[in-house]
């Protein structure tokens, strides 16, 4: 019989214990959910060191420019994915993600795009280049130039643009690893600073250094022309001179062509 009472103290004991941690909790919650936002605090990722993007531009797209502040609003009256899908409308914006801390203060962090090359287009003469005001990025998508910060990547210019709007479809897989390869081999980001690719997709880029196009081709068998290009930059440009050569083709396999 003692038993039996020591065994259902235990339990009332248990009950009223998980009674009051629930009480807690939901008045916890309760208290959470009425606080209003007393701070933006927002955390923005570097491009190359540098930022596309400053505080003051999130705040601006965070708010609708001023139309509808966050700060002092309460959180029950705030739809944090909403505030999501506002920010991503921005071109300068990769991804992000809004939420709340214990404090009342809202956190937004911010994903910049990385670009890979700078597009410019051509007036009707073929002659005028013009800025577009695009980059393109990591995943293939265009976004604008920003008055913050002007990344130094290659040129890309070349009808095939006219008609391809984005570089994320798997069409374009190719010339996009393209973009990424030069980008990401220091040697060939400093020397590479313009790219063209005609309406079939070849490829001609031009150098830092010398007064020779590179026929690219296709953008294929990258690993292999690389190759043949890295050799004609060591071995025949050192030997021969700089500025001996107007072109140079490496698209043919097992060939590098010269004139």
């Amino acid at each position: 019989m003692f038993s039996t009472f020591k065994s259902a103290r235990k339990w009332l004991f248990a009950v009223v214990g998980l009674f009051g941690l629930l009480s807690l909790i939901a008045f916890t919650e309760i208290r959470h959910g009425q606080k209003r936002v007393q701070s933006v605090l927002i955390r923005l990722d570097q491009v190359d060191g540098h930022r596309f993007l400053t505080k003051r531009d999130v705040t601006g797209y965070l708010t609708n420019e001023g139309a509808d502040p966050v700060i002092g609003k309460a959180y029950t009256d705030m739809d944090l994915r909403r505030l999501e899908k506002r920010l991503k409308r921005h071109g300068l914006v990769q991804s992000c993600q809004v939420s709340r801390d214990l404090s009342g203060n809202l956190l937004v962090t911010i994903e910049q795009p990385r670009p890979l090359a700078r597009l410019v287009t051509l007036d009707g003469s073929d002659e005028v280049k013009q800025v577009s005001g695009q980059y393109i990025s990591e995943t293939g998508r265009y976004f604008p130039i920003s008055m913050n910060y002007s990344a130094r990547v290659p040129v890309l210019t070349g009808r095939y643009f006219s008609v391809n709007r984005s570089l994320a479809s798997e069409r374009n897989r190719t010339l996009l690893t393209l973009l990424k390869q030069i980008q990401d081999d220091p040697f060939w980001r400093a020397q590479i600073t313009e790219i063209s690719v005609n309406e079939l997709g070849d490829v001609t880029m031009w150098p830092q250094m010398g007064n020779h196009q590179i026929d690219f081709g296709p953008p294929v068998d990258l690993d292999a022309k690389f190759k043949k290009l890295k050799l004609f930059y060591t071995d025949v440009l050192p030997a021969k001179g700089w500025d001996r050569y107007s072109r140079v083709s490496v698209q043919y396999r097992n060939q590098i062509v010269c004139e």
